[in-house]
C-alpha cells in the first residue's frame, strides 16, 4: 500500500480545558499519512484516481474552524472519523501537536491510527 503524506499542515482553532483557552483561537500542528494505492493515479496521471491532499487540507482547515473541543484528542479522533468518512480513507496515521502548551515543550499531543492498511 502506498501513503500519501501531508506533513506541518499548521490550523487555527478554539480547543483546551481551561476557561481561558474557550475564548482564543490557538495554532495545532498536524502530520497525515493516508492508505492509497498511487498506481492507477499515476498511470493515467489524474488527480481523481488518488487521494486529493489539497482537498484534504482545505476540509481539516475547514473542520478546525467550525468544531472546538476540549481535548487533542478528542479533535485527533473526530477529524480521522470525518476524513475517512468523507475520502473513502481505509487507514490513516494522524499527528496532532499543540505547541506551547506545557512549559519546557516544544508541543504536545497525540498520534493516533485507524483502520487497516
Amino acid at each position: 500500500m502506498d501513503h500519501v503524506l501531508i506533513e506541518a499542515l499548521e490550523v487555527d482553532t478554539v480547543i483546551g480545558v481551561y476557561d481561558w483557552e474557550r475564548t482564543i483561537r490557538q495554532r495545532l500542528h498536524l502530520d497525515l499519512e493516508l492508505a492509497t494505492d498511487i498506481r492507477p493515479a499515476a498511470q493515467a496521471d489524474d488527480i481523481h484516481l488518488t487521494l486529493d491532499y489539497a482537498a484534504i487540507s482545505e476540509r481539516i482547515a475547514s473542520f478546525a474552524d467550525a468544531h472546538h473541543f476540549a481535548l487533542v484528542e478528542t479533535f485527533a479522533e473526530r477529524l480521522a472519523d470525518t476524513l475517512r468518512q468523507e475520502f473513502a480513507i481505509d487507514w490513516l496515521r494522524l499527528s496532532v501537536r499543540k505547541p506551547g502548551a506545557v512549559a519546557n515543550a516544544a508541543s504536545v499531543g497525540v498520534r493516533i491510527t485507524r483502520g487497516q492498511a
